[in-house]
């Protein structure tokens, strides 16, 4: 961790969202994490969000900060994050990565817009992370693009 450190903020507090439900004596790394909804089988959500016309994009901590209960609050569990602040006044590129996957974020202060892509599996709701990015960014506009990733056919 201290390597990443030297590069940008590198937060080293885990959360503990995920529990293993295996009984004593098995694998906790046994469960699959797909996900089945409307009749599909597929490894995950990703949702691509453009937040336009935001704000507070320009601060490493504030971001790092939103994307984790961001996570939490999709029930995702945080492994560890890393942001970079390019310049004074710059923008903020990082990523919040989680057992079940990551959020990604791109800022381009001067321009009011952020690049956001949250990747979640297993039991995981990623729309639940909207409301927490529209609370601290406070876009005028959110354009949001869903993939299912990984599907079974």
């Amino acid at each position: 961790m201290n390597a990443l450190a030297q590069l940008g903020m590198v937060s080293d507090s885990p959360s503990n969202n995920q529990v293993s439900t295996a009984p004593s004596g098995e694998a906790a790394d046994c469960k699959d994490y797909f996900v089945e909804k409307d009749g599909m089988r597929f490894a995950g959500m990703h949702l691509l969000v453009d937040l336009w016309d935001a704000r507070n994009l320009g601060d490493p901590a504030v971001i790092d900060r939103t994307l984790c209960e961001a996570a939490v609050t999709a029930g995702a569990t945080i492994l560890h994050s890393h942001f970079h602040h390019f310049a004074p006044n710059g923008g903020v590129s990082g990523v919040v990565v989680l057992a079940e996957s990551h959020i990604s974020i791109h800022t381009w202060p001067e321009r009011g817009f952020a690049a956001v892509d949250i990747f979640m599996c297993g039991e995981c709701d990623p729309h639940l992370a909207i409301p927490v990015l529209q609370r601290t960014f406070q876009a005028e506009r959110i354009d949001l693009d869903e993939q299912r990733r990984g599907r079974v056919l």
